[in-house]
Parts: C-alpha cells; sequence; structure tokens
C-alpha cells in the first residue's frame, strides 16, 4: 500500500472514530471497535493521538458489576469553542459554543443602520473579544461562521442582502484581513436546515427547513447535503411570487412569498389592522387569547398565504422532513392542524411536518455546528445541548 493511501485511510478512521465518540456520548474502546468495525489495535492507537492532542478524554463509569469499571471515552468539550453569527436586518446575534455545541453565552447587538463598513467593524471587534476569551483554551476559537439573510455565492460573496442594499460584498476577506481566525460565510436558511439535521433529526437525510421572521428562507437538505445551486443561489423561495402583480418587494419584483407569508409582513399588517406601532409577540398572545376577531383573520390569511408556497415546495422537493422555524406559529392554537388542513393536493407528498425547537437560535447553533464540523474534519456530526 501506498504510503498517502495509508494515510488518507488513516485520516478516514479518525473522522469515524471522532464522530461516533461524538453521537454516543460515552463509549469504551470496545464499543467503539464494534460500532466502528475497526480493529482494536486501530482503535488504540487512534485513541492515544486523539487524547494527546486533548480532543477528548476518559472516565471510568460507575457500574454495580464485580470487576474493573470501564473507561469511558468522551469529546473535549473545553478543548476549544466555536462562534456562529446571525446578520439580520436589525440586530446581530453572537452565540460561542464549546465543541459539543452547547452554548455558553450569547450576546444580541441592535442595529442603527446598514451601513457597512461599520457593521464589520462591530463584528471584528466582537469577533476579537470573543477570541480573547477563548485563549485559556487548547484550541482557542476554532472557526467563525456567519448567517447571511441573502444570497450566497459558492465562494462565500455577499451577492445581495435585499434589506440592507448591500451587494456584492466580500465579508469573508474584509473580516480576514483584520483577523488570523478560519471564517465561513453561509446563507442563515441554510444554517437553520444543518442545524435541524444536527442537533433534532439526525435521521433525516432529506430535510427542508423554512426560516420565516425577517423574509423568508429555504435551506435545502438532500441525501444529507446541503442544495446550493449553480451559482450557491439556491432556496430564494421568499422571493417566489405567489400574487400575481402583488405588493411590490425588495427584490425588484410583486407579490412576493415574503411579503404574506413572513413574520415582518405579518406584524406589519397587525400594527396596521390595530393602529398601533410595533406590537409583540407577547400583545399577539394577549389578542389571540381574548379571540379578537381582526386577529384570528389575518392568522387565518397568513395561515392560506403560507400554505400556497408550502404546496409549492413539496411538489418540487418531496421532503421527508419539514421545519417551519417561525415564533408566531407556536403562539397560535392548532397551527400545524391548519397548515396540514390547507396542503389538500393529492399529488404533494411528504413525511413530517415541525414547528422548529430551536426557533431563533437555529441559525447561530448552526453556523457553531458548521464550524465545529469544518475543525474536526468529519463527514457527519450529531450534537446534543447540554442542559
Amino acid at each position: 500500500m501506498a504510503i498517502g493511501d495509508a494515510a488518507y485511510i488513516k485520516k478516514i478512521n479518525r473522522s469515524l472514530i471522532i464522530s461516533k465518540i461524538i453521537e454516543e456520548g460515552l463509549i469504551s474502546r470496545a464499543d467503539l471497535s464494534k460500532i466502528t468495525k475497526l480493529t482494536r489495535a486501530t482503535i488504540s492507537v487512534q485513541v492515544a493521538d486523539l487524547l494527546d492532542e486533548e480532543l477528548i478524554v476518559e472516565s471510568q463509569q460507575e457500574h454495580n458489576h464485580v470487576g474493573r469499571k470501564p473507561i469511558m471515552l468522551s469529546l473535549n468539550r473545553k478543548a476549544g469553542y466555536a462562534l456562529g453569527i446571525d446578520l439580520d436586518y436589525k440586530q446581530i446575534t453572537f452565540t460561542l459554543s464549546d465543541l459539543g455545541g452547547t452554548p455558553v453565552n450569547t450576546d444580541v447587538i441592535e442595529l442603527k443602520n446598514s451601513n457597512y463598513e461599520e457593521i464589520l467593524e462591530l463584528i471584528v471587534d466582537h469577533i476579537k473579544k470573543y477570541d480573547d476569551q477563548c485563549s485559556d483554551s487548547r484550541y482557542g476559537l476554532v472557526g467563525v461562521v456567519i448567517g447571511i439573510h441573502g444570497i450566497i455565492s459558492k465562494n462565500e460573496i455577499i451577492n445581495f442582502i435585499p434589506q440592507h442594499k448591500w451587494k456584492n460584498k466580500n465579508l469573508k476577506e474584509d473580516l480576514e484581513k483584520e483577523l488570523n481566525i478560519n471564517i465561513h460565510i453561509e446563507n442563515n436558511a441554510n444554517l437553520c436546515s444543518f442545524a435541524e439535521r444536527v442537533y433534532k433529526h439526525h435521521q433525516s437525510g432529506n430535510l427542508i427547513s423554512l426560516s420565516m421572521y425577517s423574509g423568508i428562507g429555504l435551506g435545502v437538505l438532500i441525501n444529507g447535503e446541503l442544495l446550493k445551486g449553480y451559482h450557491g443561489y439556491a432556496g430564494e423561495m421568499g422571493h417566489m411570487i405567489i400574487v400575481p402583480n402583488g405588493k411590490p418587494c425588495n427584490c425588484g419584483n410583486l407579490g412576493c412569498w415574503e411579503l404574506y407569508a413572513s413574520e415582518a409582513s405579518f406584524f406589519t399588517q397587525l400594527d396596521e389592522l390595530h393602529q398601533q406601532k410595533n406590537l409583540t409577540y407577547q400583545d399577539l398572545q394577549k389578542l389571540i387569547k381574548d379571540k379578537d376577531q381582526l386577529t384570528c383573520d389575518l392568522l387565518e390569511q397568513y395561515i392560506k398565504y403560507l400554505a400556497i408556497g408550502l404546496n409549492n415546495i413539496i411538489n418540487l422537493l418531496n421532503p421527508e422532513t419539514l421545519v417551519l422555524n417561525c415564533e408566531l406559529l407556536k403562539l397560535y392554537p392548532n397551527a400545524i392542524h391548519k397548515i396540514k388542513a390547507n396542503l389538500t393536493s393529492s399529488v404533494s407528498y411528504y413525511k413530517e411536518l415541525f414547528i422548529s425547537d430551536l426557533g431563533k437560535q437555529a441559525a447561530v447553533m448552526g453556523a457553531c455546528a458548521f464550524a465545529i464540523k469544518e475543525f474536526l474534519e468529519v463527514p457527519e456530526i450529531s450534537l446534543a445541548i447540554e442542559s
């Protein structure tokens, strides 16, 4: 066997072992050998390397049987940290996680404007702060992933963010000029779908996640891989036209789906109906509890517009798992049942429909998980948030 082949096989075995240790949480060398079907000698050598690198740790498991307590292996969560950033229209969310994907710190910074240079400086300052915070760990800050609410090319260039009016911005390059850290730029909806697979729906290879806050973004996993399209722009379903000659959109079209089925559009209409400004989730919850007719009618209309787009997506992609990331749907009783009642086509097939448990943290959690996956160099990763 050529030396290169041996090194490649060793790398594959290493990735497999790390993945299984993370997936199992605690596992012995013997069980690791059984699960991976690698020899005990291979396991012994690889585990020794990982212990030396401080990526894993040993512990003894309590048991009531006679004999030696088994030595268990687990990921060293404190060996390094990942930073996920969700760059939205009115705010930026920074979440720092350990290597196991559990958040250890979150900051939400309100944005005063859309000035690119000011926002760039703000992001640089915060990354430096987190980098210093992680400096005592073995690997420090292992990576930074930024979720963008807009169109991102395959080479990680920001092609367009409608709400900020940014075009052709190389945020990755601009950040790397100031920082000696691995930076990745990704569409926020893609990160949401990745988070759903990594943290919740581990066995779902064909998963769609719909992010419905300031706009609508679609993250698509087909056979476990993100669907990005020719240039990387796949998933911009918020700009699918559902009302010909409808409301004008920032993208230049009329009647785009996100003008009728995003949370931002709903709350704009809710404010107009009640002649108030900046109504909140708490206000909406009270209106629903009081069975306010105007609000209930608006919610029913919202569900219908949502279902129009979902029907198109289901027919196009035939997903196994469909996840709706929307806080207001959590407030509306029987929302899932009402949505399903509007998906009446005899040719629309999907397996499961959920409202996301991760909510507004999905993008940053997906970003952290992506950074961890890249750092550990594993093809797949399943994480669990520790309480």
